[in-house]
């Protein structure tokens, strides 16, 4: 039974657009290349943190503010269960309410102990993807007093890696990811909107991200809402009509200054048995994931190699052709969530390993973000290399794959090297140890 739909109406913004979409649900391009530019850099300079929701991809940009709609809590145990068909509720009821703006946008937690925010916004404007000048000055630093605490502490998360390896050795685990947190305090208000411009102009080829999230439960009276925000290079899945594209990421180095070094660290990296195997385990699991939903599906035979300013990863570009036009992004996102990418395989025994192991909810990191139309159509990133954020705080978070073969000096220092996505973004990248 689908819980009652919570719609709340107003007066629209009058730059909020309801356009047909193009070939990856998106609104088409109608403007010259120029104009585009400038209107997806306007609807980045627009985001104001507490009541949007900004999502951009190599192709596309979108900013929606305001709420007509939540899709309720599921209460119980599990918020994930029926959440496509909560969706799916909201949506048509918004749709009968004669909004014509029929898409749900916002975050999925890492699993269901952690309510789904989702929301069909009062307005919403798309564009072109964003493109910076690059002999503009560089943007100046968010922190210049700051204190930073890790969860869990270095060595903690050594003796964790290890714990997780010995499972290995012991049982049927191939694989677990352990994750680490940086809280970060600052002594002046932290400006979102200029840390969303940093993330975006480091991560052309990404997905940059900010979602009004509330506040935690123990929060004091009358505190405000945080934000995800952040810069992830992972596609977790995309639906256009019946084309389906999953983008997993899996076995990373860190880049070096040093082009030389930089281009030896890549070529190793292909050729690493320990990250090879880990990227397969992933591969696997996200095509067996997908088959039931496709009627062809085509998965690469290896690895090619995927760059951001601080990561090398080993990508596979998989895609399919849907049996049914019904089966909606979000479906498809959640029978994917959450790959071995993010929890590991098997993915019962690496959940438990991880809630053992790691001192810490992650609550949305590791989960997923983006948009879901209507038709079904939709784009989810997976919510890595991101932070919560408050008024003068950030909780950062990064990861690594530990597998038959990982040390965990190597792992500890994969999430050091993850880290400096947001540290970079905040001016914090330079002498800065996690």
């Amino acid at each position: 039974m689908i819980p009652d739909t919570k719609i709340v109406t107003g007066s629209k913004d009058p730059r909020g657009v309801s356009l047909p979409v193009d070939g990856m649900g998106m609104a088409p391009v109608l403007k010259a290349e120029s104009e585009q530019e400038s209107l997806a850099t306007r609807l980045l300079r627009d985001y104001d943190a507490g009541s949007s929701f900004f999502f951009a991809s190599p192709k596309r940009t979108m900013l929606a503010r305001g709420v007509f709609a939540t899709v309720p809590h599921a209460g119980g145990t599990n918020s994930l269960e029926g959440l496509p068909a909560r969706v799916a509720a909201v949506l048509d009821a918004s749709r009968e309410a004669a909004h014509d703006i029929p898409v749900a946008v916002g975050a999925v937690p890492f699993d269901g102990r952690v309510e789904a925010q989702l929301v069909v916004p009062m307005t919403l404007q798309r564009a072109g993807p964003l493109v910076f000048d690059a002999a503009s000055p560089a943007q100046l630093p968010l922190a210049s007093r700051y204190t930073m605490r890790p969860v869990p502490e270095p060595a903690a998360y050594l003796d964790g890696v290890a714990a997780a390896l010995k499972l290995m050795q012991e049982g049927p685990l191939r694989k677990v990811v352990l994750s680490r947190s940086l809280h970060l305090d600052t002594a002046t208000p932290i400006d979102l909107r200029q840390l969303l411009h940093n993330l975006a102009r480091r991560n052309p080829h990404g997905y940059t991200f900010a979602v009004d999230l509330p506040p935690h439960e123990d929060a004091a009276p009358g505190a405000g809402r945080r934000t995800l925000i952040g810069a992830s290079p992972e596609l977790l899945v995309s639906r256009s009509g019946l084309q389906v594209i999953a983008n997993p990421l899996a076995g990373s180095a860190a880049r070096s200054p040093d082009p030389v070094e930089d281009q030896a660290r890549a070529a190793r990296l292909m050729t690493s048995p320990k990250d090879l195997h880990e990227h397969a385990v992933v591969i696997d699991a996200v095509a067996e994931a997908l088959r039931p939903y496709c009627k062809s599906l085509d998965v690469p035979k290896g690895p090619s190699l995927v760059s951001t300013q601080t990561m090398w990863h080993l990508s596979s570009r998989i895609q399919g052709e849907l049996k049914d036009p019904s089966i909606t992004s979000l479906t498809l996102a959640l029978a994917m969530h959450p790959t071995p990418a993010v929890c590991g395989h098997p993915t019962e025994l690496a959940h438990e390993a991880i809630g053992h192991i790691e001192p810490f909810q992650r609550g949305y990191y590791t989960g997923t973000v983006g948009w879901c139309d209507a038709n079904g159509d939709g784009q989810w990133a997976v919510t890595i290399r991101c932070a919560e954020a408050d008024a003068n705080s950030l909780r950062l978070f990064a990861g690594a794959g530990v597998v038959v073969g990982s040390t965990p000096e190597a792992e500890l220092a994969e999430t050091e090297a993850k880290f400096r996505t947001m540290l970079q973004a905040m001016g914090l990248g330079a002498g800065v140890q996690p």
